[in-house]
């Protein structure tokens, strides 16, 4: 059996491709420089480094190695989308035929061309089904009255602005939005919105509401914990079912630490 993955940033491309490993696949990564760890050069069988838009030798190289699926994983800077990019005529081409360039819909058509080629696009969880959220709180500390009301006002603005293809999380804090993630994505929206609320504040992230959840889901690990302690968050909401979480018993004993409330919602 043989996986491609075309990898970003983060611990997400080397769990996967351990995991596959261990299930007996052989790994092929097709790799973006300046994004993935070295590391995984040490754990697949093949890897290919590529610089953002090279969609053509991304396809060549997993039809030289007869990969007939791939996941698409790992984070990509999204800033480095307009200033760190080559891209050849096949990923000209896909962007030509798109209205806008939003994060969704750059996937599904990167996505579309590659199974254009005949290699199919698996979703990123599919040999990790356990690292998606279950519904619960999950910490010592649950959220005041107050914190309630903002996560529903949350919850419901991040759904709104996610029908835009704008972003996944939000801050909230006293019934006000103080931050809406871009292009800077989630830390950084949890930064701009602990400057503003000067703690006790909300991060609410979601799914967006037609996403394609075989890429760019929702995700939270420790460093997420530790964004939210330096800017004063006290409650973390997530979608269950439809958000990775990364070592999460470390990130749970560290909100307790922290005294951060971790709720994962399910919500119609």
């Amino acid at each position: 059996m043989k996986i491609g993955i075309i990898a970003g940033s983060g611990q997400f491309p080397i769990i996967f491709s351990q995991a596959a490993k261990a299930k007996g696949y052989s790994v092929y990564a097709a790799a973006y420089l300046k994004e993935a760890d070295p590391v995984l050069k040490e754990i697949v069988d093949e890897i290919e480094w590529l610089h953002l838009g090279q969609v053509k030798r991304l396809i060549k190289f997993f039809k030289k190695n007869n990969v007939p699926e791939a996941v698409i994983i790992g984070a990509i800077r999204k800033t480095r989308l307009f200033t760190d990019v080559r891209p050849d005529i096949k990923a000209i081409s896909i962007v030509a035929r798109m209205k806008h360039t939003h994060d969704d819909g750059i996937l599904s058509a990167f996505a579309a061309a590659i199974e254009d080629e005949g290699i199919k696009i698996r979703p990123s969880t599919f040999l990790i089904p356990e690292l998606l959220a279950e519904a619960g709180i999950w910490t010592k500390r649950k959220p005041s009255k107050t914190e309630k009301k903002d996560i529903e006002i949350g919850w419901e603005i991040a759904k709104k602005i996610g029908r835009f293809d704008i972003g996944q999380c939000v801050v909230v804090a006293g019934g006000s939005v103080l931050a809406v993630e871009a292009v800077d994505g989630t830390d950084a929206t949890i930064k701009r919105g602990g400057e503003l609320g000067k703690g006790d504040i909300v991060v609410v992230k979601v799914c967006k509401p037609g996403q394609d959840t075989r890429f760019d889901v929702p995700a939270i690990g420790v460093q997420t914990i530790e964004t939210m302690h330096a800017a004063g968050a006290r409650t973390l909401v997530i979608e269950a079912g439809k958000a990775i979480v990364f070592d999460k018993q470390k990130m749970i004993e560290l909100a307790n630490q922290y005294k951060i409330s971790v709720i994962s919602m399910e919500k119609k």
